[in-house]
């Protein structure tokens, strides 16, 4: 079959999908409408309830999930997936915990369904308050992470939502359980169990059908990769929260410690590869470069990092790939690196603005001025001074978990915790006040 006949045939089963796989998802649908009704007016007891619960149910089932994991490991490397994609997928007795200890972090945090953002008077007496509301359904598609389950479940939950969670087909078996887990916490809760639904098959014509379900679902949250990402915005009909990829960057100013530098540019490329918040780009001052580069690049080599370098930094190192165009805005997620040497900060600057996926970058310098200008210059969602990238995580901001970091600016920007997970409404009080 040609290229252009398997898009043909491709789009045709878009556009058309199964009957009962429509009925499946109109009766989610239907139940998550329900659902987010009963969820807009629960008490923060019932909620927290749940999470607290969801979270001990995780831990006493964490056998059943890391056998589930183990399944779709061994299916996910026998199609080959990448070692990014692998690690990823891969649940170990640490992240576990993490889901649960999590869950607990969301259900001690401030509910924010009520809250008064803002109050003032009229002249005219009138009495106006911005008051938190829930979004009301929430749509969530994502690739490989099964913890999304569980972030997302619980922090739509907490923000008075239902949401429709749609993984990938190679982490089903792991968000299935996790989801039982969840599913089980909201019983447990006296709440309806519709709240956090799974769609429970592995169809990509799910996510069609989701992409399509305006009437339903309030706002889409989409985790993957590029291809993903652009079908998602292409076809959608439901407003979107972007969660597009990492081309995150580390800039080492003239004026940085050797040694803060040395330490906070391997953590940021290596503690974890595959996550958004990895550096994939370091931007180094030349004046600093031919001193402060080469033990920097000797400490990623040794922990297996691929350098992929202009002519500046292939001279100070002959393991130094030569960096092609392309590798300038490659998410790589992987232990891959590319370096680049810049005349100054005004060039630092210039670079990112011209590569960056505005996701996250970082400055490490002790010029407060000059740090000044890098976090004032740049409009990335989060701007990071003497620290590593691998911070731009939801739980590491304090919010308990994230669902993604939107990279849009409407609504939500950065991590999205509960907060984000709300709109507002206006609530006027008056005492019989007519308008002129």
């Amino acid at each position: 079959m040609t290229a252009a006949a398997t898009a043909q045939r491709t789009a045709e089963k878009r556009a058309s999908p199964p009957a009962p796989l429509k009925a499946m998802m109109d009766t989610l649908g239907s139940a998550a409408l329900a659902a987010a009704a009963a969820l807009a007016t629960a008490s923060t007891a019932a909620k927290n309830t749940a999470l607290r619960q969801s979270a001990a149910n995780i831990r006493a089932r964490a056998g059943d999930i890391a056998a589930a994991n183990a399944r779709d490991m061994a299916a996910a490397e026998a199609k080959g997936l990448s070692a990014a994609m692998l690690d990823r997928l891969a649940l170990t007795p640490s992240r576990i915990e993490a889901m649960a200890a999590g869950l607990e972090d969301i259900a001690a945090l401030p509910d924010p369904v009520g809250a008064v953002i803002a109050a003032w008077d009229r002249p005219n007496g009138l009495h106006i308050e911005r008051v938190r509301t829930p979004l009301g359904v929430v749509g969530v598609i994502f690739e490989s992470r099964p913890n999304v389950t569980a972030d997302a479940g619980g922090l739509c939950l907490k923000a008075g939502n239902a949401v429709i969670l749609r993984g990938g087909s190679e982490s089903f078996q792991s968000s299935s359980t996790i989801a039982e887990c969840l599913a089980a916490g909201l019983v447990a809760a006296d709440l309806p169990e519709a709240s956090i639904q799974l769609v429970p098959t592995t169809d990509r014509a799910a996510v069609g059908l989701m992409l399509g379900m305006a009437d339903v679902i309030d706002v889409i949250v989409p985790r993957g990769g590029k291809s993903l990402i652009e079908r998602v915005s292409a076809e959608s009909k439901v407003p979107l929260f972007k969660h597009l990829e990492g081309i995150c960057h580390t800039y080492v100013h003239a004026a940085a410690d050797a040694e803060m530098a040395r330490r906070v540019v391997v953590n940021a490329k290596m503690r974890r590869t595959g996550i958004c918040g990895a550096t994939e780009t370091l931007l180094v001052d030349r004046s600093i470069a031919a001193q402060l580069l080469p033990p920097i690049l000797d400490d990623l080599i040794a922990l297996g990092c691929e350098i992929r370098g202009d002519a500046a930094c292939q001279a100070l190192d002959g393991r130094v790939n030569p960096a092609q165009a392309a590798d300038w805005n490659t998410e790589y997620l992987d232990a891959i690196l590319s370096v680049r040497v810049v005349d100054d900060l005004e060039e630092a600057i210039r670079h990112i603005q011209r590569h960056s996926s505005h996701h996250t970058e970082a400055i490490i310098t002790e010029d407060a001025a000059a740090a000044e200008t890098f976090v004032r210059r740049l409009d990335s969602a989060i701007l990071l001074v003497n620290a590593s990238t691998q911070f731009a995580d939801g739980g590491e901001f304090g919010m308990g978990a994230e669902i993604g970091i939107a990279t849009g600016k409407l609504h939500a920007r950065g991590p999205v915790g509960v907060e984000q997970l709300t709109s507002f409404k206006y609530i006027v009080r008056g005492s019989g006040q007519c308008r002129p």
